[in-house]
C-alpha cells in the first residue's frame, strides 16, 4: 500500500476529501541538475496542495489529520494504462499505414489517430470504472492530535 499524510477538508458520507502536499523527490536524485523537475522544485512550484477522494468508515471531521493509501497493483495498472496504451496505439496505427503503402504524411496522421483514439479509449475506461470502490484510495488510519500538530 501506498501511503500519503493529509488533512480532512470535506467529509460526506461513506467518504472525506483529503488536502495532500505534493513532493518531489528531487534532493536525493543525483541528475536533479539537469532537469526541468528538479527546476520546478528548487523555485517552490512542485509544492502545491491537491485534493483526493477518499473512502472511509471512520468517523472523522473537518482538519483531522489521516494517512490515506492506494493498492500498489492499482498505480502500476493505471500508469501502465494512461501511457503505454496511447504509445501502442501510436506505434500500431504508423506500423499498420506503412504496411498498406501509404505516404509519409499519411503515416503520420495515421499515428496521431492511432494515439488520439488510444486515449479516448484510456478515458472512457477511467469513467467506465470511477465509481468503482475497489478502485479508490481508502483512508488508513488517523493521527493523532500531536501527530496532526507536525502536518
Amino acid at each position: 500500500m501506498i501511503e500519503e499524510h493529509g488533512r480532512v477538508v470535506a467529509v460526506e458520507s461513506g467518504a472525506v476529501w483529503v488536502e495532500t502536499l505534493r513532493k518531489s523527490t528531487c534532493s536525493s536524485c543525483s541528475v536533479k541538475a539537469g532537469c526541468g523537475q528538479g527546476l520546478l522544485d528548487q523555485i517552490g512550484v512542485s509544492g502545491r496542495r491537491g485534493y483526493v477522494r477518499a473512502l472511509s468508515n471512520l468517523h472523522l471531521s473537518v482538519g483531522d489529520a489521516v494517512i490515506i493509501g492506494v493498492r500498489e497493483d492499482l498505480l502500476v495498472r493505471g500508469s501502465l494504462l494512461v501511457y503505454l496504451l496511447p504509445l501502442l496505439g501510436l506505434f500500431f496505427a504508423a506500423v499498420l499505414a506503412d504496411q498498406l503503402g501509404l505516404r509519409e504524411p499519411w503515416v503520420i496522421l495515421s499515428a496521431l489517430f492511432g494515439f488520439l483514439l488510444a486515449c479516448c479509449a484510456v478515458r472512457w475506461r477511467s469513467r467506465l470504472t470511477a465509481g468503482d470502490p475497489a478502485l479508490q484510495p481508502v483512508v488508513l488510519r488517523a493521527l493523532l492530535a500531536g501527530a496532526a500538530a507536525a502536518y
